[in-house]
């Protein structure tokens, strides 16, 4: 038997052995999240038939369907998961983020799920319908005047609250599990498999933190699959112009008007590397595209989605012009509703100078049927 003092030989006297306080409830945060996960990972794939584009099927997959009514209500769990599994965030963390107004939303939801403190930071362009959505979630709200300043103020205020700020810009492309565990990019590619063309020739997204993109082109590329990924940008973004020169440090004077999606600077996420190609849009063409694809869909889109479509156009109109058939999928990233009082109300446009005449005639040559 080992006597005492070979057991003070053997190990250190500042051996420290603890169990953190907290690990029940890191064990019960983490069953929370796991059980929305269950309930509302996986969202419809819509078939979208378009009379002048035969040949080549388009699918929305529809993330206007979660709980929280967007895209982001992924990329929230990952986060709060990510930081819980890096002891970041505890049963009183206040948990702070930068936010266009989605991804608030979403962290909102799950910070009341959590019982945590939340705090938005966010432009005080964001809309009302996004505010009014995280204020009844229970979080707070922190206004700051451009896009810029957002993200500097939210690592402000968890470091003066002892809290945690999320920091999806450069946390979402490490927090969601790129090879599988029921992403975005695995789902898209389950529900496709009983579809006349199952590997889509092109998938067609939008960035904001550049996350998902990164999570999809990665997929492609794990699995080896003959998609290519187009990712299409707003205006007054600086994704596209930074994926042309491989310059990270472009910043760009105003913010993007599409939003939840384009960037003043290129952000950590944005992994260029992924992408196959690019388009640059116009906001008057996002928002032509979302009124169109409303209109075929019988339901209000949000801009991104317009963004989306339009990209999913160009590179239909393209792969028709070549001869080629095959399927591409894109994303409706949230519902028209919250928009209401902007993109889709007209004064608001016309004050915004945004005309959208001609790209609706462009729009409507191609998808209507030939004659």
């Amino acid at each position: 038997m080992t006597n005492h003092a070979d057991a003070e030989r053997f190990c250190p006297a500042n051996l420290i052995i603890t169990r953190p306080t907290d690990h029940e409830w890191v064990r019960h945060a983490a069953t929370q999240l796991e059980r929305d996960r269950q309930r509302s990972a996986d969202t419809h794939l819509v078939r979208l038939d378009v009379p002048g584009l035969a040949g080549i099927p388009i699918y929305l997959k529809d993330e206007s369907t979660h709980p929280t009514g967007s895209l982001k209500h992924r990329l929230a769990r990952s986060l709060f998961l990510y930081g819980i599994s890096n002891g970041d965030i505890g049963p009183k963390t206040t948990v702070v983020e930068a936010s266009s107004g989605s991804t608030a939303v979403s962290e909102a939801y799950f910070a009341r799920l959590l019982g945590l403190p939340f705090v938005a930071v966010m432009p005080e362009s964001t809309s009302r319908a996004k505010v009014a959505a995280i204020t009844q979630y229970g979080g707070k709200c922190h206004f700051v005047g451009t896009a810029d300043a957002v993200y500097s103020e939210a690592a402000r205020l968890a470091q003066e609250s002892g809290g945690f700020y999320l920091d999806q810009f450069t946390n979402a492309e490490r927090a969601t599990d790129w090879r599988g565990n029921n992403n975005i990019a695995e789902s898209i590619y389950r529900q496709m498999a009983g579809e006349p063309h199952p590997i889509p020739e092109w998938i067609v997204m939008s960035a904001g933190t550049g996350g998902t993109s990164a999570t999809i082109g990665r997929y492609i590329r794990y699995q080896d699959l003959r998609t290519s990924l187009c990712v299409v940008d707003p205006e007054h973004s600086v994704f596209f112009d930074a994926w042309q020169s491989r310059d990270r440090n472009l910043t760009a004077k105003t913010s993007s008007r599409i939003e939840g999606i384009g960037r003043p600077r290129v952000e950590p996420s944005f992994i260029p590397g992924v992408i196959d190609a690019m388009i640059k849009v116009a906001d008057a063409a996002s928002v032509a595209a979302m009124q169109a694809l409303s209109n075929l869909l019988f339901r209000k889109v949000g801009p991104s989605s317009g963004t989306n479509f339009f990209g999913v156009l160009c590179i239909a109109a393209e792969m028709q012009r070549r001869g080629q058939t095959g399927s591409i999928v894109t994303l409706i990233c949230d519902s028209g509703e919250r928009y209401l009082d902007t993109y889709y109300n007209a004064d608001w446009l016309a004050k915004c100078g945004v005309d959208t005449t001609a790209w609706k005639a462009r729009i409507d040559g191609l998808i209507a049927a030939p004659s």
